[in-house]
């Protein structure tokens, strides 16, 4: 029996880390990000479908899709976005469930969704149970900061467009504090392995 966990957290809270370590061990681990990437490739149908859309402008000199022009569209205009979201999404979500039956086909006992919108997008239902890796917001704030090389106001401004941690954490059914350091959460993802088994 394979168990489905939706794996997420904020800007800068330290998904990416979690999902690392959890990778390390030789866990399925399916990220949303390279999906989504894989998703627009050329060639493939959501491609066709965002050129059709938004033109060929959007194309660098290999016709592939330039994601900073296409980024400078979608964030001066929501209902691009939301095209945009509209086409690349299912796309996502598709290739997202067949990695993961093909995991449970494979017997796998543990394999990780790894989806830094899972709550925003509602998209819970994937998994069998969430986990939120959590920090608090002035760790976030310099984390981001540091990472981004952001003025304050900047990394405000992202930390803002997404749900709040502390929304979050009433969602999610486990939560890994990463507040201190890389050993304690490492620690608190072995308690939640042993938990699972």
């Amino acid at each position: 029996m394979s168990l489905v966990i939706g794996l997420t957290g904020g800007i800068a809270s330290g998904k990416s880390t979690v999902s690392s370590m959890l990778k390390q061990m030789g866990f399925t681990v399916i990220d949303a990000d390279i999906e989504a990437r894989l998703a627009v490739e050329k060639g493939t149908e959501a491609y066709e479908e965002i050129v059709r859309h938004f033109g060929e402008d959007i194309l660098n000199e290999t016709e592939e899709i330039d994601r900073a022009k296409l980024g400078s569209i979608i964030f001066q205009e929501e209902e691009q976005r939301l095209k945009l979201n509209s086409i690349v999404h299912p796309a996502v979500r598709q290739q997202m469930l067949q990695k993961k039956e093909a995991a449970i086909q494979k017997g796998e006992s543990l394999i990780i969704l790894d989806i830094p919108l899972l709550f925003e997008s509602k998209l819970e239902y994937l998994a069998d149970q969430t986990l939120l890796i959590y920090v608090d917001e002035q760790t976030q704030l310099a984390r981001l900061m540091a990472r981004n090389k952001l003025t304050e106001d900047e990394a405000i401004a992202r930390i803002r467009s997404q749900l709040p941690l502390a929304d979050k954490k009433k969602l999610a059914d486990d939560i890994i504090y990463n507040n201190g350091t890389i050993e304690e959460t490492q620690h608190q993802l072995l308690s939640l392995l042993k938990k699972w088994e």
